[in-house]
């Protein structure tokens, strides 16, 4: 084969080295080249895991009677994390209800302990508190 440079169409000349780098040039236009911390030398190379979705949390009711309140916060509750009223009837023979705010349930959702007193019924009230395991 002739080294000797051709004549071209558009009137330029490529030699069989420019004509190489090209090429390369455009195969690597159609790659896609993803850059890493860790392939930068970064010393955080721990993977990420997705944290669990919370669980269902029963109230504990305090001062509760012989035939007890009782109230579950569903995970799907914390994890909406929209404000809601709870009824804690359970087997009582009267309901109490609890006011469930955004912040209460933020709080589950990072599995720190809420403390809600219930509405005042029967002359009475009772502080229920959740307690994310």
């Amino acid at each position: 084969m002739s080294h000797d440079l051709k004549e071209m169409e558009s009137g330029t000349a490529l030699s069989r080295r420019e004509f190489t780098l090209e090429a390369a040039l455009a195969i690597l236009a159609g790659c896609v080249i993803t850059i890493t911390d860790v392939a930068c030398g970064s010393s955080n190379s721990t993977p990420t895991t997705p944290t669990a979705p919370p669980a269902d949390i029963n109230g504990v009711v305090a001062a509760n009677h012989a035939q007890p309140h009782a109230v579950v916060i569903t995970g799907a509750t914390i994890t909406a994390g929209n404000a809601v009223t709870l009824n804690i009837q359970g087997q009582s023979t009267h309901n109490h209800t609890l006011s469930v705010t955004q912040a209460n349930l933020t709080s589950l959702k990072n599995r720190t302990a809420v403390t809600i007193t219930s509405s005042n019924d029967n002359s009475h009230m009772h502080d229920v508190t959740f307690t994310p395991v």
